[in-house]
């Protein structure tokens, strides 16, 4: 069975964008974006909100030439996987190996669970928070910046209630902090 992995980028006071929808604080450094990498390779579907789905569709059709080799390592990986996209605006996708779903079915992704030989990442905090409320995060992959922006889209949800336990952690040297932890029941 695979896990079901919530992954963010956030500042220290648990956003990841602040008030005015801006991110670009949250762009990994090369030591960072290594490590995303490596995460990543245990990933086989994304499920995404519209948003979200919205931005990383850029690495789609990234020019990969002539960007850093861990820019041309993680857009090979984003299309090489299957992408889940729920949405009730979006008219249809646009990216290799997408479906669009209408709803979060906590059903459908858990038998997607049980049936995946890869791990299952699903981004977005909105996307997320219904995961959450089902029962169906198994792990949370968090990496948190050292800026305070005081506002803004939080990264975990105000209205759920789940225990996890620390499994690893890490430090980078540019002051970011990953920190994985795994559900308990």
């Amino acid at each position: 069975m695979a896990k079901l992995t919530y992954s963010a980028i956030a500042s220290l006071d648990g956003y990841i964008e602040d008030a005015d929808g801006n991110f670009d604080w949250a762009e990994p450094d090369e030591e960072v974006h290594a490590f995303c990498n490596q995460l990543e390779r245990a990933i086989g579907t994304y499920l995404f909100g519209r948003r979200m789905y919205e931005v990383m569709r850029v690495w789609e059709d990234l020019d990969t030439p002539d960007q850093s080799p861990l820019t041309r390592e993680f857009a090979k990986g984003w299309l090489s996987s299957d992408k889940v996209v729920y949405s009730t605006t979006l008219d249809a996708v646009t990216t290799s190996r997408t479906r669009l779903e209408r709803r979060f079915d906590p059903d459908a992704v858990r038998a997607m669970k049980a049936a995946a030989t890869q791990d299952i990442s699903i981004s977005g905090p909105n996307l997320a928070r219904a995961a959450f409320k089902a029962g169906l995060v198994d792990e949370i992959h968090h990496f948190f910046t050292p800026i305070i922006v005081g506002g803004g889209k939080r990264s975990l949800p105000d209205d759920v209630r789940m225990k996890f336990e620390l499994v690893e952690e890490r430090r980078f040297a540019g002051g970011t902090v990953y920190v994985r932890y795994r559900a308990v029941s």
